[in-house]
C-alpha cells in the first residue's frame, strides 16, 4: 500500500506521474451539460493554458462519481499526466464521494510510482480534516490487492501519495492521514483474514493468528481450547465445532488504556468454514462460505485500531471460532446443547449455527458487565435478501446506542439500516418445544428471529446492538472502494464510533 507525503507546495509543481484533480457533475443531472471543474482543478486548467471543459466533453466525462479522464499535460506541468476524477453533484458531495473518487484515483495510478493531489479542497464546506482522512482512505483501501496465494502475483506499482495543502490545514490533514492509515489498515487485515483460504485458518491456526497480531500492541491475549471451553460449559461452541476434526476456540482480546471511562465488548462469529453441518449447504452455497469468521476478522482489527490510535475506552473483544462440518460426530438436527449460561436450545437447523457460537460467547462478555456490548456475525441470508449487500442490518436494545452507529456508519461511509428488533411481535418463535430455545423459526423474518435469539444472552440491562453483515462482509465484484471478496465492513464504522 502506498504510503502519504503532506507538502505546503502548489499542485502544479508536483513532479510525479500524474496529478489527480476534481471536477463535478452538472447541477441539472443531464450529461449533455458540461462538468463544472473542481477548486483543485481551476488553477491547474490556467497553468496548462487549455480549455479543459473542451477536452472533458471530447471524452464524454460526466463528473459522476468515481468517473475518470486523462489528459496529457504536454509538457506545461511536471508531471506528464493529469487525471480528472469525478466527485458527484455539488449538492450531493461529501466524504463518502471524496472516499469513492480517491479509490478511483488509486485504480488509475495502479500502474505508476506516485500521484499528487489536493482532491480534500475539492469541497469547500467539508472540515479539512474529515476531507483528508476520507480522501486517504479511499486511496489506500482502493489500492488493495490479496495476492499471498498467487504464484506470480502482478505488482500494483503505486508507492507514494502526495498531499498539498495550505500552512493552515497542514498539520490537521497530517493527523488526518495518520488516522486513515490505521483505519483503512485495520480494515485490510479484516480483508486479508476473509480472504484467506479456509485450510489456513481452521480454529487453532486461526486462534494463533490473532495471538500474533496482536503481540506488539498493548493488547492482552486469552485462549480458551476445547478442555477449557468444555469446563466452562460452552456448549453452543463445542456442539458446532464437534463434528471438525479440529477443535473450536474462543479467544478474548483486551485493550485497557489507563483513564479509560467506559467500557465496550465487541463479539464476532468466527466459523472459519461452514459447510452447514448435517444440514448441508448445496455446493454452489459454500463457494464464499470461508468469509463466515468476517465478524470475527470485524473485531480483531477494531481492537488492533482503537489500540493503535490509542483511544481512551476499554475494549474487549471475543472471538468465537469453529469450524461447522459434517461428520460421524457432528451435531444432529434435533439434538439439545446447553450454553454458558444453563439455556438449552434444540437445534432445528445445523446450519444457523452462528448464532449458537454466538450465545456462549455474548453470555462470556455480559459476565464481564461491560457498558455496551456490539456483536458482529455474517448470520443471516435474510439481511441479504431484505438489504442487498451494501448495506449492514442493525438490531439494538438501545436507541441511542443504534443511533450512535448509525452516524458512525455515515461518517465512516458503510450504510446500516435499522431492523426492528419486534420481541412483542416475533418473540414467541423463538421459545423451544423440548427445549428452552430453538435455533431457527422458519424463513420469514429470519434476521429479527436471529437477533431475538442472541439477545436472549446479553445481560440484562446491557445496551446492545448485533449487526448482520452477511451480505456486506464479501463483494462478488468491486466497486467504488470496496474490493472483489472480503470487504473489511464495518470495521470503520465501528472505529468511528469508537473514537466518537
Amino acid at each position: 500500500m502506498p504510503t502519504f507525503d503532506v507538502v505546503t507546495a502548489p499542485l502544479a509543481s508536483a513532479e510525479t506521474a500524474f496529478i489527480a484533480v476534481s471536477a463535478f457533475a452538472p447541477a441539472s443531472g443531464e450529461r449533455t451539460d458540461p462538468p463544472e471543474l473542481g477548486p483543485d482543478t481551476e488553477a491547474i486548467a490556467t497553468a496548462l493554458g487549455m480549455d479543459l471543459l473542451a477536452e472533458l466533453r471530447a471524452l464524454d466525462f460526466d463528473g459522476s462519481v468515481g468517473s475518470t479522464a486523462r489528459v496529457p499535460t504536454r509538457g506545461a506541468l511536471p508531471a506528464a499526466t493529469l487525471v480528472v476524477v469525478g466527485v458527484g453533484t455539488r449538492a450531493d458531495a461529501g466524504t463518502t464521494q471524496l472516499r469513492r473518487a480517491a479509490a478511483a484515483v488509486a485504480a488509475a495510478a495502479e500502474r505508476v510510482s506516485s500521484v499528487a493531489l489536493a482532491l480534500h479542497t475539492a469541497l469547500p464546506g467539508i472540515d479539512a480534516s474529515d476531507a483528508a482522512q476520507a480522501v486517504a482512505e479511499g486511496l489506500l483501501l482502493g489500492s488493495y490487492r490479496f495476492t499471498s496465494f498467487q504464484s506470480d502475483p502482478r505488482p500494483f506499482e503505486l508507492e507514494r501519495v502526495v498531499l498539498h495543502v495550505d500552512d493552515a490545514t497542514e498539520e490537521r490533514v497530517r493527523r488526518a492521514v495518520d488516522v486513515a492509515a490505521v483505519t483503512a489498515g485495520a480494515a485490510t487485515l479484516a480483508r486479508d483474514l476473509v480472504n484467506t483460504p479456509p485450510q489456513a485458518k481452521r480454529p487453532p491456526a486461526l486462534a494463533d493468528r490473532v495471538v500474533a497480531e496482536v503481540a506488539e500492541l498493548p493488547i492482552a491475549a486469552r485462549v480458551l481450547d476445547e478442555q477449557a471451553l468444555i469446563d466452562g460449559g460452552y456448549g453452543g461452541i463445542l456442539g458446532v465445532g464437534q463434528g471438525s476434526s479440529e477443535p473450536p476456540r474462543l479467544v478474548e482480546l483486551t485493550y485497557a488504556p489507563e483513564g479509560a471511562t467506559r467500557h465496550v465488548a465487541l463479539v464476532g462469529k468466527g466459523i472459519t468454514f461452514d459447510t452447514g453441518g448435517i444440514s448441508l449447504k448445496p455446493s454452489t452455497s459454500m463457494e464464499t462460505m470461508k468469509m463466515d469468521m468476517g465478524g470475527a476478522a470485524t473485531v480483531l482489527a477494531t481492537i488492533k485500531g482503537a489500540a493503535a490510535l490509542e483511544l481512551p475506552v476499554r475494549v474487549t473483544a471475543l472471538l468465537a471460532l469453529a469450524e461447522n462440518m459434517p461428520s460421524g460426530t457432528a451435531t444432529r438436527v434435533s439434538d439439545v446443547l446447553t450454553i454458558k449460561d444453563g439455556t438449552t436450545v434444540e437445534v432445528i437447523n445445523t446450519d444457523a449455527e452462528g448464532r449458537l457460537v454466538m450465545a456462549d460467547a455474548l453470555v462470556h462478555a455480559s459476565e464481564l458487565e461491560p457498558d455496551a456490548i456490539v456483536d458482529v456475525a455474517t448470520l443471516t441470508g435474510a439481511a441479504t435478501v431484505a438489504l442487498g449487500d451494501r448495506i449492514s442490518a442493525l438490531l439494538a436494545s438501545d436507541d441511542d446506542l443504534a443511533e450512535a452507529i448509525l452516524a458512525a456508519g455515515a461518517a465512516a461511509g458503510e450504510p446500516v439500516w435499522r431492523l426492528p428488533l419486534a420481541s412483542e411481535e416475533y418473540g414467541e418463535r423463538v421459545e423451544g418445544a423440548i427445549a428452552d430455545l430453538k435455533n431457527s423459526g422458519g424463513r420469514e423474518a429470519g434476521t429479527i428471529f436471529a437477533a431475538l435469539f442472541l439477545h436472549h444472552f446479553v445481560g440484562e440491562d446491557i445496551p446492545w446492538a448485533h449487526l448482520d453483515i452477511a451480505g456486506t462482509a464479501w463483494a462478488g465484484e468491486a466497486h467504488d472502494e470496496i474490493s472483489k471478496g472480503g470487504t473489511g465492513v464495518p470495521v470503520r464504522t465501528l472505529l468511528r464510533w469508537l473514537s466518537d
